[in-house]
């Protein structure tokens, strides 16, 4: 008798448990610490010189020299505070702009790797110890941002050639059934912090909830079938 596999185990868990679903959520608590390794007294300053830098991107079209000042200035906040998870998300936002439509471009491969190494960084800084642990709304929010982002791009990279099966993502051929799984657990745990958008972008995603769509699907189509075959019968 063959033994499930963990990744087995998890997709029924995941199918079977609603507890699972994105849409139960992480425990957040304005009670938490507003972010891991930083301490209060902190926290008013780092925010406030990260506000100044992306201000001027909140904006419908940024220009460059607004995208690579905030880049800059977000640097100099990571290397002074290389603890504080939100300024990454943000220069990941930031590089992102300046990229455009060009993240799957080989010729910027310096920036897209860029991207997901601050993602995983902002990730890696706001995620609690545990995941039962309750997080503070500030982490929620940089979490579901981040997480949320690196779906994007996973999902973005299959798009950007859907007639071959692979793509070419930092500097490796990623096979395109891979990336969308991983875009969906990225949207799956952005969801599980607050992610509305990312909740529902995470079923439309899941492998698994496509395949058993269809196989809905064709039971359907079988089950009208055999309906007008009955109707035809009767008439």
């Amino acid at each position: 008798m063959s033994s499930l596999t963990a990744n087995d185990t998890h997709v029924l868990s995941a199918l079977f448990d609603p507890e699972s679903s994105p849409s139960a959520g992480a425990k957040i608590s304005p009670e938490a610490a507003s972010l891991p390794n930083v301490s209060q007294g902190e926290l008013s300053s780092l925010q406030a010189q990260e506000h100044a830098a992306i201000v001027p991107l909140n904006t419908t079209s940024p220009d460059r020299a607004s995208i690579d000042n905030a880049i800059r200035t977000l640097t100099e906040l990571i290397q002074r505070y290389p603890d504080y998870a939100p300024a990454y998300a943000n220069r990941a936002q930031a590089l992102r702009l300046r990229l455009g439509k060009d993240t799957t471009d080989a010729a910027n491969r310096e920036d897209v790797s860029l991207i997901f190494a601050d993602l995983e960084c902002a990730i890696s800084l706001a995620a609690p110890v545990s995941p039962q642990d309750p997080v503070s709304p500030m982490q929620a929010n940089v979490l579901a941002t981040a997480y949320a982002h690196r779906g994007y791009q996973y999902l973005k990279a299959t798009n950007a050639a859907p007639q071959v099966s692979t793509v070419q993502l930092l500097g490796a051929q990623r096979d395109v059934k891979e990336l969308e799984e991983l875009a969906s657990r990225d949207f799956f745990m952005a969801g599980m912090y607050g992610n509305k958008v990312a909740q529902r972008m995470a079923v439309k995603t899941n492998p698994y909830a496509k395949m058993c769509g269809a196989i809905v699907k064709e039971a359907l189509r079988d089950e009208i079938e055999s309906v007008k075959l009955v109707n035809k019968g009767i008439s």
